[in-house]
């Protein structure tokens, strides 16, 4: 289960996915999510099976800017194309890549998720880390919107975070993690695979992957049909 975060009302960005600690250099702007720890390295593995071997890959909701750092050096052979909503997320991409100094690593752009007009005018595959279950269900429906536009066919759009689906039992973790989020926020929640294919469907993407990761998340992988 991923550590609880809140959320900007109206944009995908989680904007608890900034944790309170800071560092000394820097400490305006650039901010610590102790999961990216954690779990970069396994998404890492994953990404490796499905990611293009070239190309710009759209990070939409990127939090911190741990993890653009982390995959644009794993993959150097990748532009690497950070986006959120939140200002004080833009700032930490930002600052993050300027210490990392990763050339294949871009400027953070600014993207809501949920809105119409992404800032972008093609990606050969649109990643997307603990977003989906604390915003907005229009957000995952501007994702999938915003995704289908850019991604030329078989190209991927990647998510990552935990999930309800209806043929597995769902971690008791997970169950608590839901309540939790409801409480805070009616509109979030972990959101039904099932109701994920149906919105991908209407998008002309198509579930080709699934992968079980660790504390209970799943990747996702949605490719154009």
């Amino acid at each position: 289960m991923p550590a609880a975060r809140s959320c900007a009302a109206s944009c995908g960005h989680p904007i608890g996915k900034v944790a309170s600690g800071r560092s000394i250099e820097g400490a305006r702007v650039k901010r610590h999510a102790p999961a990216t720890a954690r779990n970069s390295q396994p998404l890492a593995d994953v990404l490796a099976r499905e990611l293009p071997g070239s190309g710009l890959v759209l990070e939409v909701a990127s939090g911190t800017g741990e993890h653009a750092v982390f995959m644009a050096r794993r993959f150097p052979a990748l532009d690497w194309q950070p986006s959120d909503c939140a200002i004080d997320a833009l700032h930490s991409v930002d600052a993050w890549a300027q210490e990392a100094g990763v050339a294949n690593l871009r400027p953070a752009i600014a993207l809501d998720a949920a809105a119409g007009d992404w800032p972008v005018e093609s990606a050969d595959a649109v990643l997307c880390v603990n977003m989906i279950h604390i915003s907005p269900w229009q957000a995952t429906v501007g994702l999938f919107a915003g995704a289908a536009q850019l991604l030329a066919a078989g190209a991927p759009l990647i998510l990552y975070g935990p999930f309800i689906e209806n043929d597995v039992e769902t971690a008791p973790s997970n169950l608590a993690f839901d309540h939790s989020l409801k409480s805070r926020d009616p509109r979030w929640g972990l959101r039904d695979v099932a109701d994920l294919d149906t919105l991908a469907t209407a998008e002309d993407l198509r579930r080709t992957a699934r992968h079980e990761m660790p504390a209970n998340n799943l990747v996702l992988v949605y490719r154009k049909h």
